[in-house]
């Protein structure tokens, strides 16, 4: 027997709502991680919420309601991750572009920085 199984409804969880959740919670903290890391997995937990969504719209009253909230949460903070991964990658791209520019207009800042990454 699945133990989150509600015995007083007769309700079972959805299938991904936990993994949802927890990739939701998780890609938010790793949107650091030069955005990639928080992406995928605001991808994945997007990809399996909807999935569980259609079951659920299928089949509402086989389905927790518990289970359609903690989905609803992971939701949302997959969205939230997706969004500062995004913004993160942008920032990076955004400073790494800034900085190649400014690296190919004067040729010293380059001598230097070639001489800096040698060095060590």
């Amino acid at each position: 027997m699945d133990p989150a199984y509600d015995f007083q409804t007769g309700a079972k969880p959805l299938p991904n709502a936990t993994a949802v959740l927890v990739l939701g919670i998780v890609s938010i903290p790793v949107c650091c991680c030069y955005g990639i890391v928080s992406l995928v997995l605001g991808i994945v937990a997007l990809v399996l919420a909807s999935k569980d969504l259609a079951l659920y719209r299928a089949n509402p009253g086989v389905y927790s309601e518990k289970s359609l909230r903690n989905l609803k949460a992971g939701r949302v903070c997959a969205i939230i991750g997706l969004c500062l991964g995004a913004l993160y990658l942008v920032y990076i791209i955004v400073l790494i572009s800034l900085l190649g520019m400014a690296v190919f207009t004067d040729p010293q800042v380059m001598q230097e920085a070639m001489e800096d990454l040698f060095s060590r």
